[in-house]
């Protein structure tokens, strides 16, 4: 029995994009209402902090996705949605947030 290997990536956009599902899933709940901009802050920044994670494991295609959630969700300058098809895209985000939660593979600092 040896010392047990270093791992060579670590999944740190995992917690933020299981967060980002459920800070949508929990905004359908509020969608027609003035706290809905608590979930747009929320998602916004997790949306760009998954972002970051993507650019550092060099899977820039999650950006596809990512990058939209990132526009749609800011509270600054609100794009104004309603009705099934907002709905539908607090599924998709979702949806996106743990695929690329999941999927997303970040080197160690040694490995880089």
């Amino acid at each position: 029995m040896g010392t047990p290997a270093e791992p060579t990536y670590t999944r740190s956009a995992l917690a933020p994009g299981l967060l980002g599902a459920i800070a949508l899933l929990a905004g359908l709940a509020l969608l027609d209402s003035d706290s809905f901009v608590i979930i747009r802050y929320a998602v916004s920044i997790l949306s760009l902090i998954i972002c970051v994670f993507v650019i550092q494991a060099k899977s820039w295609w999650w950006l596809i996705g990512l990058v939209p959630i990132s526009i749609l969700w800011n509270p600054i300058v609100v794009i104004e949605l309603h009705g099934q098809g907002w709905v539908s895209a607090q599924f998709i985000a979702a949806l996106v947030f743990i695929i690329v939660g999941v999927r997303t593979k970040v080197p160690t600092a040694v490995h880089r």
